[in-house]
């Protein structure tokens, strides 16, 4: 799963999707079929890790005032080729939100033969334009790839 970049409430407690109405770990939830959004931080990225999801970011470094993805100025992306080159088994990348998707899918075009890219509503609380509910139905994509 690859996001854009953390934005200021991530980046103030060093944790991925920190803020209390991002909906990531409750949709995340849903895929894996266990409740983890009210567990510790580090029982929830375990519970990821049981059902073979990793967690990273598009963009490693930028300038952004503000959490809003159309403020990243000036980013330099993570090397994800590479990441990919490292998981032989690695099947599908999900992408949690357009801009993720946008500059995750040109950086691994060469990659794209072997693997299944996946855009995905973004579980911000700024892509207010589909309720839970329907974010949940298109994420269960993950769902079903994760078996």
């Amino acid at each position: 799963m690859l996001g854009s970049l953390p934005g200021e409430a991530s980046l103030a407690a060093g944790r991925y999707y920190a803020h209390p109405q991002n909906a990531f770990w409750r949709l995340m939830g849903e895929v894996i079929g266990e409740d983890i959004a009210a567990r510790p931080y580090d029982d929830r990225l375990a519970a990821l890790l049981r059902h073979r999801v990793g967690l990273w970011d598009v963009v490693g470094e930028a300038t952004r005032p503000g959490s809003l993805d159309t403020a990243i100025r000036d980013a330099t992306h993570n090397d994800l080729a590479a990441l990919v080159d490292t998981l032989p088994e690695l099947r599908m990348v999900a992408f949690n939100g357009g801009k993720a998707a946008t500059d995750g899918r040109r950086l691994l075009a060469a990659c794209a033969d072997r693997l299944r890219l996946v855009t995905l509503p973004s579980s911000s609380p700024a892509h207010a334009s589909l309720r839970f509910e329907q974010k949940a139905e298109a994420w269960g994509v993950l769902r079903d790839a994760l078996g």
